[in-house]
Protein backbone atom coordinates (compact mmCIF):
# COMPACT_ATOMS: atom_id res chain seq x y z
CA UNK A 1 0.00 0.00 0.00
CA UNK A 2 1.16 3.54 -0.67
CA UNK A 3 1.57 6.11 2.04
CA UNK A 4 -1.12 8.78 2.44
CA UNK A 5 1.09 11.49 0.92
CA UNK A 6 1.81 9.37 -2.17
CA UNK A 7 -0.94 10.09 -4.70
CA UNK A 8 -0.49 7.03 -6.94
CA UNK A 9 -1.69 3.79 -5.39
CA UNK A 10 0.86 1.64 -7.24
CA UNK A 11 3.88 3.85 -6.60
CA UNK A 12 5.74 4.28 -3.34
CA UNK A 13 9.02 5.88 -2.38
CA UNK A 14 11.52 4.76 0.23
CA UNK A 15 14.13 7.31 1.25
CA UNK A 16 14.51 10.63 -0.50
CA UNK A 17 15.82 9.75 -3.97
CA UNK A 18 12.67 10.96 -5.71
CA UNK A 19 10.25 12.10 -2.96
CA UNK A 20 6.46 12.18 -3.47
CA UNK A 21 6.49 15.94 -4.10
CA UNK A 22 8.88 15.50 -7.02
CA UNK A 23 6.93 12.54 -8.39
CA UNK A 24 3.74 14.63 -8.28
CA UNK A 25 5.48 17.30 -10.35
CA UNK A 26 6.55 14.67 -12.89
CA UNK A 27 3.04 13.23 -13.09
CA UNK A 28 1.60 16.71 -13.56
CA UNK A 29 4.12 17.54 -16.30
CA UNK A 30 5.12 20.62 -14.31
CA UNK A 31 6.49 23.06 -16.93
CA UNK A 32 8.90 24.43 -14.32
CA UNK A 33 10.53 21.00 -13.94
CA UNK A 34 13.42 20.53 -16.37
CA UNK A 35 13.38 17.48 -18.62
CA UNK A 36 9.62 17.06 -18.83
CA UNK A 37 8.98 18.23 -22.40
CA UNK A 38 8.14 15.74 -25.19
CA UNK A 39 11.47 16.41 -26.88
CA UNK A 40 13.23 15.50 -23.63
CA UNK A 41 11.69 12.04 -24.07
CA UNK A 42 13.12 11.81 -27.59
CA UNK A 43 9.65 11.99 -29.14
CA UNK A 44 9.31 13.12 -32.75
CA UNK A 45 8.44 16.76 -33.23
CA UNK A 46 4.73 17.31 -32.72
CA UNK A 47 4.10 14.05 -30.86
CA UNK A 48 2.80 14.44 -27.33
CA UNK A 49 3.62 12.32 -24.31
CA UNK A 50 0.00 11.16 -24.00
CA UNK A 51 0.05 9.88 -27.58
CA UNK A 52 3.16 7.81 -26.92
CA UNK A 53 1.66 6.55 -23.66
CA UNK A 54 -1.57 5.45 -25.37
CA UNK A 55 0.35 3.50 -27.98
CA UNK A 56 2.43 1.66 -25.38
CA UNK A 57 -0.57 1.06 -23.11
CA UNK A 58 -2.58 -0.59 -25.88
CA UNK A 59 0.23 -3.00 -26.72
CA UNK A 60 1.25 -3.82 -23.17
CA UNK A 61 -2.23 -4.44 -21.75
CA UNK A 62 -2.64 -7.28 -24.26
CA UNK A 63 0.82 -8.68 -23.49
CA UNK A 64 0.15 -8.50 -19.76
CA UNK A 65 -3.09 -10.48 -20.06
CA UNK A 66 -1.28 -13.28 -21.92
CA UNK A 67 1.63 -13.21 -19.48
CA UNK A 68 -0.74 -13.50 -16.52
CA UNK A 69 -2.40 -16.58 -17.99
CA UNK A 70 0.95 -18.25 -18.64
CA UNK A 71 2.05 -17.59 -15.05
CA UNK A 72 -1.05 -19.35 -13.75
CA UNK A 73 0.01 -22.55 -15.49
CA UNK A 74 3.41 -22.77 -13.80
CA UNK A 75 4.30 -25.11 -10.97
CA UNK A 76 4.79 -23.64 -7.50
CA UNK A 77 8.43 -22.75 -6.95
CA UNK A 78 9.16 -22.08 -10.63
CA UNK A 79 11.26 -18.91 -10.89
CA UNK A 80 9.75 -18.26 -14.36
CA UNK A 81 12.75 -16.16 -15.35
CA UNK A 82 12.67 -16.92 -19.08
CA UNK A 83 8.92 -16.48 -19.28
CA UNK A 84 8.95 -13.22 -17.34
CA UNK A 85 11.69 -11.69 -19.44
CA UNK A 86 10.54 -12.82 -22.87
CA UNK A 87 6.79 -12.42 -22.48
CA UNK A 88 6.69 -9.28 -20.37
CA UNK A 89 9.78 -7.40 -19.22
CA UNK A 90 11.69 -7.21 -22.51
CA UNK A 91 8.59 -5.90 -24.35
CA UNK A 92 7.99 -3.46 -21.49
CA UNK A 93 11.50 -2.03 -21.69
CA UNK A 94 11.19 -1.93 -25.46
CA UNK A 95 8.14 0.32 -25.05
CA UNK A 96 10.10 2.42 -22.58
CA UNK A 97 12.60 3.21 -25.33
CA UNK A 98 15.44 0.78 -24.55
CA UNK A 99 14.97 -1.36 -27.64
CA UNK A 100 15.52 -5.10 -27.30
CA UNK A 101 17.75 -5.35 -24.24
CA UNK A 102 20.69 -7.74 -24.63
CA UNK A 103 22.03 -10.02 -21.90
CA UNK A 104 25.18 -8.79 -20.17
CA UNK A 105 27.95 -10.87 -18.64
CA UNK A 106 28.34 -10.71 -14.88
CA UNK A 107 30.33 -7.74 -13.61
CA UNK A 108 33.46 -8.41 -11.58
CA UNK A 109 34.69 -6.00 -8.89
CA UNK A 110 37.74 -6.98 -6.85
CA UNK A 111 37.09 -10.64 -7.46
CA UNK A 112 33.39 -10.54 -6.56
CA UNK A 113 30.85 -11.32 -9.24
CA UNK A 114 27.62 -9.37 -9.74
CA UNK A 115 25.31 -11.33 -12.04
CA UNK A 116 23.19 -8.41 -13.23
CA UNK A 117 21.25 -9.51 -16.29
CA UNK A 118 21.24 -6.46 -18.57
CA UNK A 119 22.85 -3.07 -19.12
CA UNK A 120 21.75 -0.02 -21.08
CA UNK A 121 24.39 2.71 -21.30
CA UNK A 122 25.38 3.48 -17.72
CA UNK A 123 22.23 1.92 -16.26
CA UNK A 124 22.24 -1.68 -14.95
CA UNK A 125 18.86 -3.36 -15.53
CA UNK A 126 18.40 -6.56 -13.54
CA UNK A 127 15.45 -8.67 -14.69
CA UNK A 128 14.49 -11.82 -12.77
CA UNK A 129 11.51 -14.15 -12.77
CA UNK A 130 8.09 -13.51 -11.28
CA UNK A 131 8.67 -16.47 -8.97
CA UNK A 132 11.47 -14.61 -7.17
CA UNK A 133 11.08 -12.03 -4.42
CA UNK A 134 13.07 -8.85 -4.97
CA UNK A 135 14.02 -8.80 -1.28
CA UNK A 136 14.94 -12.45 -0.76
CA UNK A 137 17.86 -14.65 -1.75
CA UNK A 138 17.07 -17.68 -3.88
CA UNK A 139 19.87 -20.28 -3.71
CA UNK A 140 20.64 -21.71 -7.11
CA UNK A 141 19.00 -18.88 -9.04
CA UNK A 142 21.36 -16.72 -11.10
CA UNK A 143 21.02 -13.10 -10.06
CA UNK A 144 19.51 -13.99 -6.69
CA UNK A 145 21.76 -16.71 -5.30
CA UNK A 146 24.24 -14.68 -3.24
CA UNK A 147 21.97 -11.74 -2.42
CA UNK A 148 18.41 -10.67 -3.09
CA UNK A 149 17.92 -9.13 -6.55
CA UNK A 150 17.47 -5.72 -4.94
CA UNK A 151 20.48 -6.20 -2.68
CA UNK A 152 22.66 -7.38 -5.56
CA UNK A 153 21.98 -4.26 -7.61
CA UNK A 154 22.36 -1.92 -4.63
CA UNK A 155 25.68 -3.49 -3.65
CA UNK A 156 26.90 -3.16 -7.22
CA UNK A 157 25.93 0.52 -7.44
CA UNK A 158 27.62 1.25 -4.12
CA UNK A 159 30.88 -0.36 -5.23
CA UNK A 160 31.32 1.28 -8.63
CA UNK A 161 31.70 4.87 -9.78
CA UNK A 162 30.64 4.09 -13.35
CA UNK A 163 26.97 3.44 -12.58
CA UNK A 164 24.64 5.67 -10.58
CA UNK A 165 21.01 4.67 -11.32
CA UNK A 166 19.57 1.22 -12.00
CA UNK A 167 16.36 -0.75 -12.40
CA UNK A 168 15.43 -4.13 -10.94
CA UNK A 169 12.22 -6.04 -11.65
CA UNK A 170 10.61 -9.45 -11.32
CA UNK A 171 7.79 -8.49 -13.67
CA UNK A 172 5.37 -7.91 -10.82
CA UNK A 173 7.24 -4.97 -9.31
CA UNK A 174 9.80 -2.59 -10.73
CA UNK A 175 12.19 -0.51 -8.64
CA UNK A 176 14.38 2.47 -9.44
CA UNK A 177 17.60 2.42 -7.42
CA UNK A 178 20.50 4.83 -6.99
CA UNK A 179 23.97 4.59 -5.47
CA UNK A 180 23.17 4.90 -1.77
CA UNK A 181 25.83 5.37 0.89
CA UNK A 182 23.40 4.42 3.66
CA UNK A 183 23.61 0.74 4.49
CA UNK A 184 20.87 0.83 7.12
CA UNK A 185 17.88 1.89 5.05
CA UNK A 186 16.67 1.17 1.53
CA UNK A 187 16.16 4.09 -0.85
CA UNK A 188 14.22 3.47 -4.03
CA UNK A 189 11.03 4.09 -5.96
CA UNK A 190 8.80 1.05 -6.39
CA UNK A 191 6.12 0.66 -9.04
CA UNK A 192 3.67 -2.21 -8.50
CA UNK A 193 3.30 -3.48 -12.05
CA UNK A 194 0.82 -6.22 -11.13
CA UNK A 195 -1.56 -3.84 -9.37
CA UNK A 196 -1.13 -1.29 -12.14
CA UNK A 197 -1.90 -3.65 -15.00
CA UNK A 198 -4.51 -5.80 -13.24
CA UNK A 199 -6.32 -2.64 -12.13
CA UNK A 200 -5.99 -1.03 -15.58
CA UNK A 201 -4.60 2.11 -13.94
CA UNK A 202 -3.65 4.14 -16.97
CA UNK A 203 -2.52 7.22 -15.02
CA UNK A 204 -0.12 5.09 -12.98
CA UNK A 205 1.24 3.53 -16.16
CA UNK A 206 1.81 7.00 -17.56
CA UNK A 207 3.86 7.81 -14.47
CA UNK A 208 5.86 4.60 -15.02
CA UNK A 209 6.72 5.77 -18.52
CA UNK A 210 7.64 9.25 -17.31
CA UNK A 211 9.96 7.91 -14.60
CA UNK A 212 11.55 4.90 -16.29
CA UNK A 213 11.85 5.94 -19.92
CA UNK A 214 15.22 5.41 -21.55
CA UNK A 215 15.73 9.16 -21.80
CA UNK A 216 15.81 9.38 -17.98
CA UNK A 217 19.20 7.59 -17.85
CA UNK A 218 20.61 8.69 -21.21
CA UNK A 219 23.73 10.84 -20.76
CA UNK A 220 27.45 10.87 -21.38
CA UNK A 221 28.06 10.66 -17.64
CA UNK A 222 25.70 9.12 -15.06
CA UNK A 223 25.57 12.35 -13.04
CA UNK A 224 24.16 14.20 -16.05
CA UNK A 225 21.03 12.07 -16.54
CA UNK A 226 17.55 13.39 -15.86
CA UNK A 227 16.95 11.10 -12.88
CA UNK A 228 19.99 12.55 -11.17
CA UNK A 229 19.00 16.11 -12.08
CA UNK A 230 15.52 15.49 -10.68
CA UNK A 231 16.99 14.04 -7.50
CA UNK A 232 19.17 17.13 -7.13
CA UNK A 233 16.14 19.33 -7.79
CA UNK A 234 14.28 17.55 -4.99
CA UNK A 235 17.20 18.03 -2.59
CA UNK A 236 17.42 21.72 -3.42
CA UNK A 237 13.67 22.15 -3.08
CA UNK A 238 13.80 20.44 0.30
CA UNK A 239 16.65 22.69 1.41
CA UNK A 240 14.67 25.77 0.37
CA UNK A 241 11.64 24.52 2.28
CA UNK A 242 13.78 24.02 5.40
CA UNK A 243 15.18 27.53 5.04
CA UNK A 244 11.67 28.98 4.85
CA UNK A 245 10.62 26.90 7.84
CA UNK A 246 13.65 28.03 9.80
CA UNK A 247 12.89 31.67 9.00
CA UNK A 248 9.30 31.20 10.15
CA UNK A 249 10.36 29.57 13.41
CA UNK A 250 12.87 32.35 14.11
CA UNK A 251 10.20 35.00 13.50
CA UNK A 252 7.80 33.16 15.80
CA UNK A 253 10.41 32.96 18.56
CA UNK A 254 11.26 36.63 18.16
CA UNK A 255 7.59 37.60 18.27
CA UNK A 256 7.00 35.46 21.35
CA UNK A 257 10.02 36.85 23.18
CA UNK A 258 9.12 40.43 22.28
CA UNK A 259 5.56 39.81 23.41
CA UNK A 260 6.69 38.72 26.85
CA UNK A 261 8.93 41.77 27.18
CA UNK A 262 6.13 44.12 26.13
CA UNK A 263 3.66 42.69 28.63
CA UNK A 264 2.95 45.04 31.60
CA UNK A 265 3.56 42.22 34.07
CA UNK A 266 7.14 41.68 32.86
CA UNK A 267 8.81 44.17 35.22
CA UNK A 268 10.80 41.43 36.95
CA UNK A 269 11.90 40.03 33.60
CA UNK A 270 13.16 43.46 32.52
CA UNK A 271 15.04 43.81 35.79
CA UNK A 272 16.76 40.43 35.42
CA UNK A 273 17.84 41.25 31.87
CA UNK A 274 19.05 44.74 32.87
CA UNK A 275 21.09 43.42 35.82
CA UNK A 276 22.66 40.62 33.78
CA UNK A 277 21.13 37.96 36.00
CA UNK A 278 19.45 36.64 32.86
CA UNK A 279 21.62 36.63 29.73
CA UNK A 280 19.95 37.57 26.44
CA UNK A 281 21.05 34.24 24.92
CA UNK A 282 19.51 32.32 27.82
CA UNK A 283 16.27 34.27 27.38
CA UNK A 284 16.33 33.36 23.67
CA UNK A 285 16.69 29.68 24.56
CA UNK A 286 13.76 29.95 26.96
CA UNK A 287 11.67 31.57 24.22
CA UNK A 288 12.58 28.65 21.95
CA UNK A 289 11.44 26.21 24.63
CA UNK A 290 8.17 28.09 25.13
CA UNK A 291 7.50 28.20 21.39
CA UNK A 292 7.91 24.42 21.04
CA UNK A 293 6.46 23.36 24.39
Amino acid sequence: MSRPNQPFSTTKTEGLLLPPELIARVAGLDPKLPGIRPEDYNLPKGERINEATNRSWNRLTALWARFRKELEGLHEGDAATGLTRDRWLLPLFDELGYGRLQRHAAFDIDGKSYAISHLWGHAPIHLVGAGLDLDKRAPGQVGAAQASPHGLVQQFLNRTDDHLWAFVSNGLKLRILRDNVSLTRQAHVELDLAAMMDGELYSDFRLLLLLCHQSRVESERPAQCWLEKWSQEAREQGARALDHLREGVEKAISALGSGFLAHPASVALHARLASGELEAQDYYRQSCAWSTG
